[in-house]
């Protein structure tokens, strides 16, 4: 008898891969380092942000949300 394994996504498990895909996108878009991106995104509390406003987040697409990040910690550095 075969057992078919079936990755049912938890919401954490969600939320996880949207911090990730962003911090990937972050730091591709603006030429940084892993480092770098997490530093910047660490100082303006960049994740916990993103990680509670994961609902209307998640459905926006890659350069709007990069769009969003950037204004975030623009208005953070005033």
């Amino acid at each position: 008898m075969q057992v078919e394994l079936i990755f049912m996504p938890t919401r954490s498990n969600e939320i996880s891969l949207f911090l990730a895909f962003c911090i990937e996108q972050y730091k591709q878009r603006h030429h940084l380092t892993g480092e770098q991106s997490m530093r910047l995104m660490d100082q303006y509390n960049v994740l916990d942000y993103l990680q509670t406003n994961y609902e209307p987040l998640h459905t926006q697409n890659a350069q709007w949300i990069m769009e969003d990040i950037d204004e975030f910690i623009n208005l953070r550095k005033q």
